[in-house]
């Protein structure tokens, strides 16, 4: 599985712990930053990960900044994006399951390490139900106007 991984620099910290616990299950990860804690703008950092999962060059992405909710809201501005703000495994495990989301976007600000890699592990480790929720997903790609 391929992952691709960006934050602002308020996610910078916990996107490196990510990526280092993704990395030690076996999983590939493209870092399209921050690179440090410079300041960055959180919009600027979604592009990257949108490009990579839209155009398949990662089966999934996860974005982080203070809150996660900048992330989600900028990522779900692009055609084709489902990405759904989780602060614990049950919507994280449901995000795939029924909305067949391919972004998670987390909060650095509202989440310890710990949790953050429990959540990320269970959205990783879910996958779309189909069936009656195909119908559901469907409605929504008809709201995509980018």
């Amino acid at each position: 599985m391929k992952i691709a991984l960006g934050s602002d620099h308020a996610g910078f910290a916990l996107k490196s712990a990510i990526k280092e616990h993704l990395e030690g299950k076996g999983l590939c990860c493209y870092d399209y930053g921050a690179f440090d804690e410079k300041s960055v703008d959180y919009p600027d950092q979604v592009p990257a990960v949108v490009d990579a999962v839209r155009g398949r060059n990662a089966d999934l992405g996860v974005l982080i900044c203070g809150t996660g909710i900048g992330m989600s809201i900028a990522a779900n501005k692009h055609k084709g994006i489902r990405a759904a703000l989780c602060g614990d495994t049950y919507s994280a495990v449901y995000a795939r399951a029924h909305n067949d989301a391919n972004i998670i976007t987390l909060g650095s600000r509202v989440m310890g390490v710990g949790l953050a890699l429990v959540i990320v592990d269970a959205f990783l480790e879910s996958s779309f139900e189909g069936g009656r929720h195909s119908q559901r997903v469907d409605k929504i790609r008809k709201f995509e106007n980018n």
